[in-house]
């Protein structure tokens, strides 16, 4: 499994219209071949940066999304409510909760 962070800042006078996009394509996204969980953050502190946290059965499904019609129609519609530069970044999982629990004595 891969895990993605993607963390976004927007213009503050366009978050409202960002999540009403992130909630028009989210059913599609969660849908798409290879996702396996799509979740929207908020920041508590600065509420126009939000953070879209997804698991992929593996590299090649995300990046299968990222080459779709959706993904380019979803990030063009986002794009110009930006403010700053999108950080993304993936992840494997390196020790998991079980894991850690059941290796203490």
């Amino acid at each position: 499994m891969l895990i993605r962070i993607v963390r976004m800042t927007f213009a503050p006078d366009t978050i409202d219209d960002f999540l009403n996009r992130f909630d028009d394509s989210a059913p599609q996204i969660r849908q798409f071949p290879g996702c396996q969980h799509l979740t929207l953050w908020r920041d508590v502190d600065t509420p126009h940066v939000c953070t879209t946290h997804s698991h992929w059965d593996d590299a090649d499904a995300l990046n299968q999304y990222r080459d779709s019609d959706l993904f380019k129609s979803t990030w063009a519609d986002v794009k110009p409510f930006f403010a700053d530069r999108p950080e993304a970044h993936s992840y494997t999982v390196a020790r998991s909760a079980n894991a850690i629990e059941s290796s203490r004595p």
